[in-house]
């Protein structure tokens, strides 16, 4: 993988969404088509072999290559979004992030006990929805579930993948260190 390709288009935004935040905006990956294809590739090549049933991507940076992954994938793909914004029966989850809390929610029907699950979002930092979309997920009783990450931030006070526990399967394309 061109890690350098990914790490040039990258954007700091200083002071995102609140001060002191140094917010990594991917929507600058996102518009280059080489850095999609580098970063499909990678996640491709990570988990072809895993049997992959459902893509779970988190809203809303995680539906980008979430659901272009399960396309590639050959497998289903489900929204984990915010609350009041999926139609039908949902469970959810509340969680603590850096600046705040947030509660998210995945369809009731979403998943099935057999599924092969892989968790997908733009960026890892305190692990706090990662954690709360994997607690949603294992509610449905998944054969297996995977966590991707396109960055992973290991930044003080920043311990995400910790957070998450060592039991859990977790691969990054990125590491950010400070």
């Amino acid at each position: 993988m061109n890690t350098q390709l990914l790490l040039d288009n990258l954007r700091n935004v200083p002071d995102f969404p609140i001060p002191g935040i140094q917010f990594k905006d991917v929507s600058t990956l996102f518009k280059n088509p080489a850095c999609i294809n580098e970063m499909l590739e990678e996640m491709v090549r990570l988990y072809k072999d895993k049997g992959i049933t459902k893509v779970v991507g988190i809203e809303s940076r995680g539906f980008v290559m979430g659901a272009i992954l399960a396309a590639r994938l050959g497998c289903g793909f489900v929204m984990c979004r915010k609350p009041g914004k999926l139609p039908a029966d949902t469970i959810k989850e509340t969680y603590g992030k850096e600046y705040g809390t947030d509660t998210i929610e995945i369809h009731t029907d979403a998943i099935e006990p057999g599924d092969v699950v892989l968790i997908h979002d733009d960026l890892l930092a305190t692990g706090g929805s990662m954690l709360a979309a994997y607690n949603l997920v294992s509610k449905f009783g998944p054969k297996d579930i995977f966590i991707n990450c396109l960055i992973e931030l290991k930044i003080e006070g920043l311990e995400g993948r910790k957070f998450l526990g060592e039991d859990k399967k977790v691969d990054t394309l990125l590491v950010i260190e400070d």
